[in-house]
This record gives C-alpha cells, sequence and structure tokens, in this order.
C-alpha cells in the first residue's frame, strides 16, 4: 500500500478523524486529505513524518522508511521491489526445505533427493510495474485523460505477476454498470499486445471524442461491436468498429476484500 493509504487505514481503525489528527500533527486538514488520496508529488517532511508516526501509534521509523522509499527514483525502487520479492521466494522456499526434506543418516538434508531430471521447474517474475493512469467509468463513456504523463509513468503503479506486458495499464474503475464481477474501487490491469476476444472484457476509447468506457465486448458483425455492461439495468450500446480508436481487453483484477 501507498504511504497514504497506510495513513487512512490506521485513521480510520482509531476512529479519528481528519481533523482531529491534523490538529494533534499541526498541519492543515486539506493536506492531510491530499496525502491520504496521493495527491501530493512529495512525501511530507521528516517532521510531519515524525508527528503522524506518534498521533497514529505507529511503530518510530515506519512511515520515514515509507516515505524515504517513495522518494527513490523508479528504476532503483524496481529493482528493491524485485529483490524483496526473489528474497521472500527463497525464505519460503527454504523453511518448505527445512519442514520437508529428506534427511540424511548424518543428519543433514539430502538435496539431491529434493531434485531430479524430470522436475519441471518453472520461474516466476513479480511482472511489470504497471502505471494507474486514472479512473475507468463502467457506466456510461466519460473524457478520458492521461494527465499529461509520458508513457508508461504515473503517479501509482501497480505489480501483478505474470503480467509482462511492457504497455500494459491500470485504472480504477468508477460506478456501478460491470456489477456483479467489478466493484467501485476495484484496479482493472489492461494488455494491449494481448488478442481481444469475443466477450472480453475492454477498456474502450472511442474516435470522436476520446471518451472512454469499460464495457464487455462482442462483435455482432463484421464491423459492428456491441458493448454489454453486466448490471441489468444498463443498455448495451451498438457501434461500428471505425468509431472505436481503442480496444484493449483486461487480464487481471485487483479487489479489496474488506472495505
Amino acid at each position: 500500500m501507498s504511504l497514504g493509504e497506510v495513513l487512512r487505514e490506521r485513521r480510520e481503525g482509531m476512529k479519528l478523524t481528519q481533523d482531529q489528527v491534523a490538529d494533534r500533527v499541526g498541519m492543515s486538514k486539506p493536506y492531510l486529505s491530499n496525502i491520504e488520496t496521493s495527491k501530493v508529488k512529495n512525501p511530507p517532511t521528516d517532521r510531519i513524518l515524525k508527528a503522524l508516526e506518534r498521533v497514529l501509534k505507529f511503530p518510530k521509523g515506519e512511515l520515514m522508511k515509507l516515505a524515504h522509499l517513495a522518494r527513490t527514483p523508479m528504476d532503483v525502487r524496481t529493482e528493491h521491489e524485485m529483490l524483496e520479492a526473489e528474497v521472500t521466494k527463497l525464505r519460503t522456499a527454504l523453511k518448505k526445505l527445512l519442514s520437508s526434506g529428506r534427511r540424511k543418516k548424518s543428519g543433514g538434508i539430502d538435496l539431491d533427493a529434493l531434485v531430479t531430471p524430470k522436475d519441471n521447474v518453472r520461474a516466476l517474475g513479480t511482472g511489470t510495474p504497471v502505471p494507474i493512469i486514472n479512473k475507468v467509468v463502467a457506466g456510461y463513456p466519460q473524457h478520458f485523460t492521461d494527465l499529461d504523463y509520458p508513457a508508461s509513468v504515473a503517479d501509482e503503479y501497480a505489480r501483478c505477476p505474470d503480467v509482462h506486458d511492457p504497455q500494459a495499464f491500470a485504472a480504477r474503475v468508477v460506478g456501478d454498470s460491470m456489477e456483479p464481477d467489478y466493484e467501485e474501487g476495484d484496479i482493472v490491469i489492461f494488455s494491449p499486445n494481448k488478442r481481444v476476444r469475443n466477450g472480453d472484457d475492454c477498456f474502450v476509447r472511442f474516435e470522436e471524442d476520446s471518451s472512454t468506457t469499460f464495457k464487455r465486448v462482442y462483435q455482432d458483425g463484421k464491423k459492428t461491436l456491441r458493448l454489454q455492461p453486466l448490471n441489468s439495468r444498463y443498455a448495451a450500446q451498438v457501434c461500428q468498429r471505425d468509431e472505436i480508436s481503442g480496444l484493449w481487453p483486461a487480464v487481471f483484477r485487483m479487489q479489496s476484500l474488506r472495505k
């Protein structure tokens, strides 16, 4: 989670309002709100972070570590995250090895018995950092903006195993037209390099005004597409293929299990 999400979750868990926390820390409520919603470009000062740790009862230095990580250049942070993921996998494998490995008479673990020529070991990666570029409206088409960011650059990133498309991007769902499969706030990852199949859930961009929407897409004819909401309260939209400038299939959904 981001620094802002961590702060908001702890504050709400302690049943404190933004006004209460801001007053105790000695900062403005709007600034605290911007931190929690990740609207500030740079992390707060160390003085504010120390005060937030005290007021919200974080272990000393925990928020400082998160903020320092946020200040780290993206390429360095990516390498750090990948190393952390690899270390976690190695620790898990080591625990399994120590608990289930066959023992030699000497008491040591028989490593040769654990790996045979028939073993098919599949390497797992942590995935490519995917930029969360904006919200996608799961309802009527809305104007889309990438906030003038260069390609693959954003304030927030998601990382998901098995997503290795360098052009992949993510968006948060707004609205209820794709319920029950997708709820507002879900993060959906789209892969431009995946071939769109009939019945895929897609990020759709319209040619005329660059507006976008999120719908299940069916090809009703050679040149006709039906954009189908999953919520029966919304009507389907039929359009010509040349009215659409972009059609990118969803490949993963990231959903909070606790609201």
